[in-house]
């Protein structure tokens, strides 16, 4: 019983390590070769912790192949714009400039179906508003609109913008975040004070406090009568 739960342990760090070292982009978009290298992993892994008497020296020695392939690979796409294509495939337009590419649909056996429940994915219900759709080579549907129905931007109303900050976590479950008091320019002294002109004198009564890219600081508050919705304030 030892045994299997060391062997499962230093497999499950080794595994962890591997999906580590092959990169952040393998765990947001997976391409076929990646899904492949990933399921190897993990079946590799399982064999010697479903079976003690499977070497553990030989599964190790198999993932850091499969890693080594991996990182490999990776390396080459990125010389070889046809290596690339070859190994993850390349973006297929399935609408460019309003009309349906038949020929892309039946080469990579979508339905119209399949196409239109994707541009409702994306927010776009009609496909009469869809200047392009592009087929990534990871699975992901691009869609750009026609220029009569993409929404309209303060640019094109010639209106002055103030960049946005990225949102903050203050406080989380009654802890709070100080690093991010100190992105805000918010000293905590002075955090306090404007909690407790809310009435609020302890961080443990705060759900969560968060900071939006205009600075504006809203409070959802735990609720002591069980509720399932927090209140929120705002400072």
């Amino acid at each position: 019983m030892l045994i299997v739960a060391v062997r499962t342990l230093i497999l499950y760090a080794l595994v962890l390590f591997a999906v580590r070292l092959m990169g952040k982009s393998e765990l947001s978009k997976m391409s076929p070769f990646q899904l492949v290298i990933v399921f190897m992993i993990a079946e590799l892994a399982a064999i010697p912790i479903d079976d003690p008497d499977v070497s553990l020296i030989n599964g190790i020695i198999a993932i850091f192949t499969l890693m080594f392939l991996q990182i490999v690979c990776s390396l080459l796409s990125v010389r070889s714009e046809g290596f690339k294509n070859f190994i993850s495939g390349k973006p297929a337009i399935l609408i460019e400039k309003g009309k349906l590419n038949m020929k892309e649909l039946k080469r990579l056996r979508i339905t119209t179906t399949d196409l239109l429940e994707q541009l409702r994915l994306e927010n776009c219900p009609s496909i009469c508003n869809v200047q392009y759709a592009i087929m990534e080579s990871n699975g992901q549907l691009s869609v750009i609109q026609k220029a009569d129905v993409s929404p309209v931007t303060p640019q094109d109303l010639h209106l002055s913008t103030v960049d946005g900050m990225l949102p903050l976590i203050l406080i989380a479950d009654g802890i709070v975040y100080h690093r991010n008091l100190v992105m805000l320019n918010l000293k905590e002294t002075d955090f306090q004070h404007r909690l407790a002109e809310k009435g609020i004198t302890s961080y443990k009564s705060v759900f969560l406090a968060v900071s939006d890219e205009k600075k504006q600081i809203h409070i959802y508050m735990k609720d002591s009568r069980g509720q399932d919705f927090a209140q929120e304030v705002r400072l």
